[in-house]
């Protein structure tokens, strides 16, 4: 069975003007996801600001959202690394304070092989008894994780799904002729939602949904119950936004457009800093247009 059908939010990580992690604005954060029908919330994913998290910051993240979503719905921990000792470390933390999933992403930088990738994959799974999604992000990790490798890595009995943000359509298709009731495939790009979940995908691990949770998720239940007039009209309507949250480097739009909001204050830890003064304007144009009171 799937870990979720439909939107998880991949959820930006409140920080105080130090740095340090807001808790507070923490939990806010996940009950109103909650609250508008949010159907599964990854914590420390690239939104997340995970890399600048220390190893007792990641669980400790993880543990808080765990603890206030209470089992209402599933809590996906990201905990994939570039190093696989390192990623299991993360992944027992993970799962010792009560994550319901793993989101592992391709190891980035040193990169591997497909031998590599399976083994790396192979070893973190065996060290959990949780299920574990995929991540493939090449425009991030200058890694790919092809249908054919895919299609091995799915003999694997916890890999359960795919986080698919390769933007490769062709590779999409491939990857979603692999779709089952045990292996699911969800898009990870927020401009292709309809499009994979038109393919077979169960849905979407969104950056979108920290400011439109409601409308992601209809956006998800549409494709799902097969209405795809609607969902189409929901996903061109969300293009300009999308666009907008995307034109510096994420999450530094999305963390912003959360702060337009007043539910957090859009802090940063360094490499990251603060949107430019013409995102900004770019995101408060985009949101007014698209019905968020910024």
């Amino acid at each position: 069975m799937s870990i979720f059908e439909g939107t998880a939010v991949a959820l930006v990580t409140p920080m105080k003007e130090d740095g340090a992690v807001d808790y507070k604005k923490l939990d806010e954060l996940v009950e109103w996801q909650i609250e508008q029908g949010t159907d599964a919330i990854v914590a420390c994913g690239t939104t997340g600001e995970a890399s600048t998290l220390a190893n007792h910051e990641h669980i400790s993240v993880i543990e808080a959202v765990v603890k206030k979503a209470a089992g209402r719905v599933p809590i996906i921990a990201g905990t994939g690394v570039n190093d696989t000792n390192h990623a299991i470390e993360l992944s027992t933390g993970a799962e010792s304070v009560g994550a319901d999933a793993l989101l592992i992403v391709t190891p980035y930088y040193n990169k591997a092989s497909d031998t590599g990738l399976f083994l790396h994959y192979e070893k973190i799974a065996q060290s959990v008894k949780l299920p574990i999604i995929l991540y493939s992000v090449q425009s991030r990790t200058n890694m790919n994780l092809s249908a054919a490798l895919v299609e091995k890595l799915i003999t694997i009995p916890n890999i359960v799904g795919i986080k698919e943000a390769s933007g490769d359509i062709a590779q999409v298709a491939d990857i979603c002729r692999l779709a089952s009731d045990d292996f699911a495939v969800y898009s990870g790009n927020d401009d292709q939602v309809l499009p994979l979940m038109a393919l077979g995908g169960k849905g979407v691990i969104s950056t979108i949904a920290n400011i439109a949770p409601k409308q992601t998720h209809e956006l998800a239940q549409a494709a799902l119950d097969g209405n795809y007039d609607l969902a189409r009209e929901m996903q061109l309507a969300q293009l300009p936004l999308i666009h907008a949250l995307f034109c510096e480097v994420n999450p530094i739009p999305v963390k912003t457009a959360v702060g337009l909001l007043g539910k957090i204050d859009p802090n940063f830890r360094l490499p990251l800093s603060d949107a430019q003064p013409e995102t900004v304007e770019r995101l408060k144009k985009e949101m007014a247009a698209y019905g968020l009171e910024v």
